[in-house]
């Protein structure tokens, strides 16, 4: 490896860790859009969604949000909700956590051990990854398939005050 490849590689790895210091802590969700092929923005947790991401020093991180309209059950008891009501709370949740790993300055895979979504057990979940000003802005990238349609997306999130 030349001196040129040598420090290359630990300019990478210090902006990798710069990302990595400043995602640390708690972040309260500001907003969470979807954007298609045509241009046309969705907002798939509606117009006031809540949610926490939470990344550790250990390298562990989770990620709870939420609808702000969701109707409280039927019960304050979780086992004496009927599962219709159960079903219809779990669209409007998103819930999972595991390791994260910084890949390059822009980029976060969350590797996800834990899922309200089953499906998300075992895989990972890639991020960009940015910071303006206070903001945390995670997305993703590539048009995946959200909510009927191809789409990129986009969770801005700030440190609670």
């Amino acid at each position: 490896m030349t001196t040129t490849d040598q420090a290359a590689a630990s300019s990478d790895g210090e902006a990798r860790e710069d990302v990595r210091r400043k995602l640390l802590g708690a972040w309260e969700l500001v907003s969470y859009t979807a954007t298609g092929a045509d241009g046309r923005v969705i907002r798939p947790l509606g117009a006031a969604p809540y949610g926490l991401i939470v990344y550790t020093p250990q390298g562990y991180m989770s990620a709870q949000l939420g609808r702000g309209d969701r109707a409280p059950m039927g019960s304050d008891r979780l086992e004496d909700v009927a599962a219709e009501e159960l079903a219809q709370a779990a669209v409007g949740y998103v819930a999972y956590g595991g390791l994260f790993e910084v890949v390059d300055p822009a980029t976060v895979e969350h590797h996800v051990t834990t899922s309200l979504f089953p499906n998300w057990i075992g895989r990972s979940q890639i991020r960009t990854v940015s910071f303006e000003g206070a903001l945390l802005k995670l997305g993703i990238a590539t048009p995946v398939r959200l909510w009927g349609a191809d789409r990129t997306a986009e969770l801005t999130w700030c440190k609670p005050a």
